[in-house]
């Protein structure tokens, strides 16, 4: 705490007003209500780049997250009043054409004077045999060892995980909206605070807290108390669940809270249950910028929806950027039938036993099934015990690959017969069958050294 007459420490005010691409901005009224000084907006998964891959294959001028017109249509008077500034990745695997259509959208609400920052650099897909040959890597999968090669398709794309310097520097350019492609999700929390506190590359326990901070807010509502593990149903109005503001000041230290007369809560509770998902060492979160400990964090809940976080400590950052490759993987299709009591889950098992033999009939090659039975098997493991007790209603989830879309169509063609000619009594809904097929993309997990990346990492600022 200051002393008494000191002026209080300054603080930068976060707020994280998307968790996915879909997630609604609804929520960025709230927050700029609340006076952030920056809006961050994390738009991508490792799905949600395979997503924008299969529409930019159909349009080259496609890759990225196409709600981004509506987040900036209403942030856009925060934005022109100097109240608050954008950061957000959704440029996907084509940021030149995500700016493309901020600009658009700032010229459709005859907005001018406005500066949009581009980040590049993390697409190596025209660097593919660059990387290969400067290091003899066989960019071997960081979950299995095997060699991408194995996979005997070409990449569609090569995206590595950047940090959070290239967006300070965009803020150091005057940017008002910072675009990037695949950085890392906290990154974009990181990036307005190194700008705002001058922290080094080297200042790894305040690169640490930033990326706990930025972890904290990157899944919008959660640590709000959405997709709470906890008491879930103790969360206040979860209607109207709110998205989260971090108040950070220069040594690091972080109150986490939420805007005033919304649903939610925010808690010691909810703040560790964040904390800790989609972790996989929480002594050693790996991240472009740091390793950061979460484990050495101190949580205080101060009342009043508000978690303080400090003391963060971290290590020195890797050698290497997490990239991801993605390459062809066949072509799905899908169904699902709900069977009725008596007998359901023999019912649904000897549907799926006749859908394949049917299949097999027919002579289509399938090269991997999939079939699981929501109410007995789909989520834990058998959660049937062998008594004489059995679910009154079974769900099958049958899935199938094949090489081509051609076949992957006729397979589902083989169920509708069996509307009327399957076990007896009680099948009802036959889904997605006989629906067009799903191309399926893999994705590589992969690494790349960061001498390999950073010289090709850039920002370009364009004024409307």
């Amino acid at each position: 705490m200051p002393e008494r007459g000191a002026e209080p420490a300054r603080s930068i005010r976060l707020g994280g007003g998307q968790g996915f691409y879909g997630d609604t901005p609804r929520a960025v009224e709230g927050l700029i209500n609340s006076r952030v000084d920056y809006l961050c907006l994390e738009a991508l998964a490792e799905l949600t780049l395979a997503i924008l891959q299969k529409d930019r294959a159909k349009d080259e001028s496609l890759g990225y997250t196409r709600d981004l017109p509506r987040y900036l249509s209403a942030a856009m008077p925060a934005i022109l009043d100097g109240r608050t500034k954008v950061i957000t990745n959704a440029g996907g695997i084509n940021p030149r054409a995500a700016a493309h259509a901020a600009i658009a959208t700032a010229k459709q609400l005859g907005v001018s004077g406005l500066k949009i920052a581009t980040v590049l650099g993390d697409d190596l897909m025209g660097r593919l045999p660059a990387v290969q040959a400067a290091t003899g890597s066989a960019l071997a999968n960081v979950e299995t060892g095997a060699a991408f090669e194995t996979m005997g398709g070409d990449a569609l794309f090569f995206s590595a995980y950047i940090g959070a310097f290239p967006i300070a520097e965009a803020l150091a350019q005057g940017a008002d909206i910072v675009i990037t492609g695949r950085v890392a999700d906290a990154a974009l929390f990181l990036g307005p605070l190194i700008y705002e506190f001058g922290w080094a590359r080297d200042d790894w326990d305040r690169l640490a807290a930033g990326i706990l901070v930025g972890h904290l807010l990157e899944c919008s509502g959660q640590v709000a108390g959405g997709n709470f593990s906890g008491e879930w149903w103790t969360i206040p109005e979860p209607w109207k669940l709110p998205y989260p503001i971090a108040e950070v000041t220069a040594d690091g230290t972080a109150v986490i809270t939420k805007p005033a007369d919304s649903g939610g809560r925010v808690d010691v509770d909810t703040v560790r249950h964040q904390l800790l998902y989609e972790v996989h060492d929480p002594a050693a979160y790996l991240s472009p910028d740091v390793v950061a400990d979460f484990t050495s964090a101190r949580i205080t809940d101060l009342g009043d929806d508000r978690v303080e976080i400090r003391d963060v400590r971290g290590l020195p950052a890797t050698e290497s950027y997490k990239a991801l490759l993605a390459y062809p993987a066949g072509w799905a299709g899908e169904t699902r039938i709900a069977f009725a009591w008596p007998d359901a889950p023999e019912k649904a098992k000897a549907l799926t036993a006749i859908l394949m033999k049917r299949v097999e009939m027919a002579g289509l090659t399938v090269d991997e099934w999939k079939v699981e039975l929501w109410g007995v098997n789909a989520l834990g493991g058998d959660t049937v015990p062998a008594t004489d007790a059995e679910p009154p209603e079974v769900v099958a989830r049958v899935a199938w690959r094949c090489a081509d879309q051609k076949t992957a169509a006729l397979v589902g063609r083989e169920l509708v017969p069996l509307a009327l000619s399957a076990p007896p009594a009680g099948m009802t809904g036959i889904g997605r069958g006989g629906a067009g097929a799903t191309e399926l993309l893999g994705i590589w997990p992969t690494l790349v050294d960061k001498a390999l990346v950073d010289p090709g990492v850039s920002v370009t600022t364009e004024e409307i």
